[in-house]
């Protein structure tokens, strides 16, 4: 059985750190490409751009990487904690909870991030003081933090969708539509399909993402296919046929074509861009 909390990423299930101690081991450990990262900025400035009509404020704000992320946050020199996780330590045989995590983790591309309310925030510390307490002692139980992380995640799963839901209708069906695409993005491709399902025309529904998100359906789905490539063109030993074949492209060719009209390179180019940034050993997130 593979250790709990070993010293090396690779032999580890969890990880869990105070951001001012994180060492760079950590940071630059390729073993750190497993791990579903939760990064809580305590009384901190967030680490994303916000709307420009919105001034900055300190608060306390979640960020969910998931693994395979193409890039990172920089998160040096921050004031709260860092918690991650293998997929290993998930109960995939909970088929809910375990698509919950994957939809709480993903929805937003390279990372999620969840503002926390001062309510919020103490919950989430009660929970998260007895994992650590757990984690920090000589004979741990893989039982008990597998429970212990499994209440915190939860809790998350319960804020992210009271986040989403609780505002206006409109922002009701970008959250069900994020959802949908989750779920069906590798093989509906079709706005129209989206709409549909969401019981609204394909014009209405792209009137309320470019309201929201400020793109359409289809830029959105394209959007998601992309983010996938990126992770398989970095992170996997596929070769780009493999890549396009599994993302249902008929050819390598219509793959990289779509995929440098998307991001003005072709997958070749941004494979070696990206081996290049990784070398560097930059802790940023690029767009």
């Amino acid at each position: 059985m593979e250790e709990i909390t070993g010293l090396g990423l690779e032999k580890s299930l969890i990880y869990i750190r105070n951001l001012e101690k994180c060492p760079p081991s950590y940071l630059n450990d390729p073993g750190r490409k497993d791990f579903f990262e939760i990064v809580w900025l305590q009384n901190e400035f967030p680490l994303h751009a916000i709307k420009e009509e919105e001034k900055p404020t300190r608060g306390d704000w979640i960020y969910l990487i998931p693994p395979y992320r193409v890039h990172q946050l920089n998160k040096a020199g921050k004031n709260g904690i860092l918690l991650s996780f293998k997929r290993d330590f998930l109960d995939e045989e909970d088929k809910e909870f375990y698509l919950d995590i994957f939809k709480i983790f993903n929805i937003q591309g390279e990372f999620s991030c969840l503002p926390l309310t001062s309510e919020n925030a103490v919950e989430l510390d009660k929970i998260y003081q007895l994992l650590e307490e757990e984690y920090k002692e000589q004979s741990n139980s893989f039982l008990i933090l597998k429970a212990l992380l499994k209440v915190f995640l939860l809790k998350l799963i319960r804020i992210k969708e009271h986040v989403f839901t609780t505002q206006d209708v409109n922002q009701k069906r970008v959250y069900e539509f994020m959802m949908l695409l989750e779920e069906n993005y590798q093989l509906e491709r079709n706005a129209d399909f989206y709409a549909g399902k969401s019981g609204l025309s394909a014009k209405r529904l792209n009137q309320i993402l470019k309201d929201k998100l400020d793109k359409t359906g289809t830029q959105l789905i394209h959007d998601r296919i992309i983010l996938e490539a990126k992770r398989q063109i970095i992170h996997s030993e596929n070769t780009l046929k493999e890549i396009a074949y599994n993302l249902n492209f008929t050819d390598r060719s219509y793959f990289s074509r779509f995929f440098k009209k998307q991001t003005g390179l072709s997958p070749e180019d941004f494979q070696k861009q990206a081996k290049s940034h990784i070398e560097s050993r930059f802790n940023t997130l690029v767009e």
